[in-house]
């Protein structure tokens, strides 16, 4: 299932970052004592009592002016409604309850969503001071008092957002279908070829960059097997990203591909291979995610009998950093090499998911160091005792050896390329691990 996702939300300069970074262990988000410090949504997997979840840090729900008021805080109000399962509302102890602390409780309880109230900056140990109690006024239910610096009442805080989280919830597809995620940048094509694929209009489909604001699940059944496409927003440059709704799209399609098996990285032949492009197919690759670069509209291309292999040549250059990647030329809107994609998508998913013997893993390691010897450092030489596999999706392979500052990184990617050429495993990145004998 997809991780649940919880927001943070609240006025200005309550706190709202620290509590974030204190939550995911690491100071990701901007820390000031300057209200409006927080403007981009920032997001990370959190863990709590074993169970993974995202967390979101939202700008303040601020009011400039009061004509602006409303407005704002209605976007960020319904962002946070749209996209979250738990909402954590965040108040100020120091400053009591504000008018624009009612505001924000009002817009949230309309939406019918879980909220839970967190009174942060109660750092004092012992019982909550009397102000605390001016809180139950918000209509929230039980407040939690938290001290985001020192992390008292964290774990209660965490507490109560999961007993609104059903973790044992199954997504109810086929056993053996292969979730898809359809990535890449807005206008790309992404929504026509869901709707191609699954020979009805399941996404609504526009010139207009941005269309898509959520990520769509579709099930689709044909002689290939069972697959769940999900389609999802355009992820486009932080710059580019005004909308704050926008936003919390871009995060969501993170969030598909942590929850696929297959990434398509669609990209425009019109348009070629772009930077964003690049950060789109990089976040699938960290993630471990069987890739494979769907070409589309090349049906508008104008070609000669050597187009496509000057074309693979380019992305080859472009897609360097993922060099096992195939590529498929596609036309969402005519259906061209759509079989192709299929079949593709069937090959990077078992290569992702590939388990090979310890035995023929060593055999291989024999073979390899004898054909180039591991390198030596002041006379001391690199030994590789054995190797093995400890996890797939993506192939993850241990190598024992004497020290580990030998095994430069030459001779990681030496082995690895071995590992590629001996197995066939295209389409899939390969985890390396180093360890030392004993440990």
């Amino acid at each position: 299932m997809a991780k649940p996702l919880i927001a943070v939300v609240g006025r200005p300069n309550v706190g709202k970052s620290t509590l974030f970074n204190k939550l995911i262990g690491q100071r990701l988000s901007i820390v000031e004592d300057t209200p409006g410090v927080t403007r981009d949504r920032i997001y990370a997997p959190c863990e709590w009592r074993g169970r993974e979840f995202m967390l979101v840090d939202t700008g303040g729900i601020e009011s400039n002016t009061a004509d602006l008021l409303l407005s704002q805080m209605r976007t960020q109000a319904q962002i946070a409604i749209d996209t979250a399962d738990v909402i954590i509302m965040v108040t100020d102890l120091r400053s009591g309850v504000t008018a624009n602390d009612s505001d924000i409780a009002a817009m949230l309880q309309k939406s019918g969503k879980p909220i839970v109230l967190c009174v942060n900056k109660c750092d004092q140990i012992g019982d909550v001071p009397p102000d605390f109690y001016e809180f139950y006024n918000l209509g929230l239910g039980d407040p939690l008092p938290v001290s985001s610096v020192h992390g008292h009442g964290t774990g209660d805080l965490l507490d109560a957002c999961f007993e609104h989280i059903d973790f044992d919830k199954v997504e109810d597809y086929p056993e053996n279908a292969i979730k898809v995620a359809v990535i890449g940048k807005p206008n790309v094509g992404k929504s026509s070829l869901v709707n191609r694929i699954s020979g009805q209009q399941r996404v609504i489909v526009s010139d207009m960059a941005g269309t898509t604001r959520d990520s769509t699940d579709t099930e689709i059944t044909n002689e290939y097997g069972d697959f769940v496409f999900i389609d999802t927003a355009g992820i486009r440059r932080k710059a580019k990203v005004e909308d704050a709704i926008e936003r919390y799209s871009v995060l969501r399609a993170y969030m598909a591909v942590d929850r696929c098996d297959v990434a398509v990285i669609v990209i425009d032949a019109l348009q070629g291979f772009t930077e964003q492009d690049s950060k789109i197919a990089g976040y699938a690759h960290e993630q471990g995610k069987a890739c494979v670069v769907a070409v589309n509209k090349w049906d508008a291309v104008e070609k000669t009998d050597k187009t496509m292999q000057e074309y693979v040549k380019k992305l080859e250059n472009d897609f360097s950093f993922m060099s096992y990647v195939p590529f498929v030329f596609i036309s969402a809107l005519t259906g061209q090499r759509l079989d192709k994609l299929f079949q593709t998508i069937l090959h990077v998913n078992e290569q992702n998911a590939v388990r090979i013997s310890t035995g023929r893993l060593n055999d291989l390691l024999a073979y390899a160091t004898a054909r180039v010897q591991p390198p030596s450092d002041k006379g001391k030489r690199l030994r590789i005792y054995y190797m093995t596999q400890a996890s797939t999706r993506p192939p993850t392979f241990v190598f024992f050896c004497n020290d580990r500052e030998l095994f430069h990184f030459s001779y990681q990617r030496y082995l690895e390329n071995q590992i590629r050429e001996m197995f066939q495993l295209d389409g899939t990145p390969i985890r390396i691990i180093i360890r030392e004998r004993g440990e």
